[in-house]
């Protein structure tokens, strides 16, 4: 009887520390996800990049998708602190395409500035990530929310950024009802997938809570390449 007691003791103290661990491994996991779900959500589908700009690898596996906006300070400053090292590690390796969507949270100044890029995207695409640049670098440290996207503006800034525009080809292109279409397509993506912020950052379909931060956006990557 003893040894069946002892028997029977040992087996209930290891099932109770089989359970214990089972446990605290769940607790971890479960802590786990909830730090992920911190840091990114998901939504049913990736936006579409069918008549978008796209830099990189047209047959990546991931896609990064940005919606922002000409007028944004904050996209201005994804651009300086994130973008640089995210083209060098993803984009310019074939890991990755990146493609940037319109926003127009600022109104008629967004709008402008949304509708000079696909004007240069039509007339000429080679230069538009030399122009995107160029407009986001115009955008002014100080006081970005006074008026300084305008007609005049934009033409400055694309004779300087693509030497080979024909500048009255961009003019049609800019005031064509074409033009607006595109522009018009990109507020579809924004509506569709509930945008409530610039610059907003898309895995795929996996959304980044944080734009600026880079360790979750290189996770999510990591993850969408497996």
């Amino acid at each position: 009887m003893n040894k069946k007691s002892k028997k029977s003791r040992s087996l209930v103290l290891y099932t109770l520390v089989v359970i214990v661990l089972f446990v605290a491994l769940f607790a971890i996991n479960q802590a786990t996800n909830k730090k992920d779900n911190m840091n990114q959500t998901t939504t049913a589908e990736a936006p579409s990049t069918t008549s978008q700009p796209v830099m990189g690898n047209e047959d990546a596996k991931v896609s990064i998708v940005e919606f922002g906006d000409y007028k944004c300070p904050s996209c201005k400053a994804w651009g300086e602190q994130v973008w640089p090292q995210l083209k060098k590690e993803y984009i310019d390796s074939g890991k990755a395409k990146f493609s940037y969507t319109n926003v127009l949270f600022h109104e008629e100044e967004s709008k402008l500035g949304a509708l000079a890029g696909e004007a240069i995207l039509k007339s000429n695409p080679e230069d538009f990530w030399n122009f995107h640049k160029a407009l986001f670098d115009a955008q002014p440290k100080d006081n970005h929310d006074g008026l300084w996207i305008t007609e005049e503006k934009l033409l400055e800034v694309a004779k300087l950024s693509v030497p080979a525009i024909d500048l009255e080809q961009f003019q049609l292109n800019f005031k064509s009802s074409e033009n607006q279409a595109s522009v018009d397509l990109d507020q579809k993506l924004v509506e569709q997938f509930n945008i409530k912020q610039t610059p907003t950052i898309m895995i795929n379909n996996i959304v980044i809570a944080n734009p600026f931060d880079y360790a979750a956006i290189t996770a999510a990557i990591e993850q969408e390449m497996k």
